[in-house]
């Protein structure tokens, strides 16, 4: 059995990805998830961005959209079509402030794209240009540097996983349910599935 610090770290972040649950709000789920089957069925591609670990857990998430049959997009790789008006961009940053991913939604939305942005802060840049924020509780980068002197005085318990770890934890988490809803309301299988997965590794 796991022990110490790792053990710790491990329950709370599993703690805090079970209460953020309750947190998410349904109705923004629904209409990011009722956005993407739109796209599906016209064909519309869907973009994908995000720094650092947030662009690995977008990375991962436009895998399992491929998977699905989406015609999806990493936003920095050389193999990038142009965008046309419809098309989806869907950010991820906990701050909602990542120089790159704002700058790729201003870029989208003078391209006519649909925003959805993945933050801890609607009322940050990205989450004011986007067309559906989901709004994802965790402890940000951005919370670390703004809050760290006001903690300390009040004397508040930091939590034991580092930096934006709990974002990125639950986004991911969050996104694989997307994908198991996309595929029950798409009558997707796991067979079908299998055979969009890569076979030259």
């Amino acid at each position: 059995m796991v022990s110490g610090i790792t053990k710790d770290a491990m329950y709370e972040i599993i703690n805090f990805i079970v209460k953020s649950i309750d947190l998410i709000e349904d109705y923004s789920k629904e209409n990011m998830i009722n956005l993407l089957i739109t796209a599906r069925k016209e064909n519309k591609r869907v973009f994908v961005i995000g720094a650092g670990r947030s662009g690995l857990i977008a990375r991962a998430f436009a895998m399992r959209l491929l998977h699905l049959g989406f015609n999806v997009y990493v936003i920095g790789e050389t193999i990038l079509p142009r965008a046309s008006p419809g098309d989806i961009l869907l950010a991820i940053s906990g701050s909602g402030r990542t120089k790159l991913v704002v700058a790729a939604a201003e870029a989208a939305k003078g391209a006519l794209m649909k925003v959805v942005a993945i933050t801890t802060y609607p009322d940050s840049p990205l989450g004011r240009m986007a067309d559906i924020v989901v709004r994802i509780p965790g402890r940000t980068k951005m919370a670390v540097e703004e809050d760290y002197i006001s903690r300390q005085i009040l004397g508040i318990h930091e939590p034991l996983a580092p930096l934006g770890t709990l974002f990125e934890d639950t986004t991911l988490i969050f996104l694989d349910g997307i994908i198991v809803e996309l595929m029950n309301r798409l009558g997707v299988t796991e067979e079908e599935l299998m055979n969009r997965h890569a076979n030259i590794e």
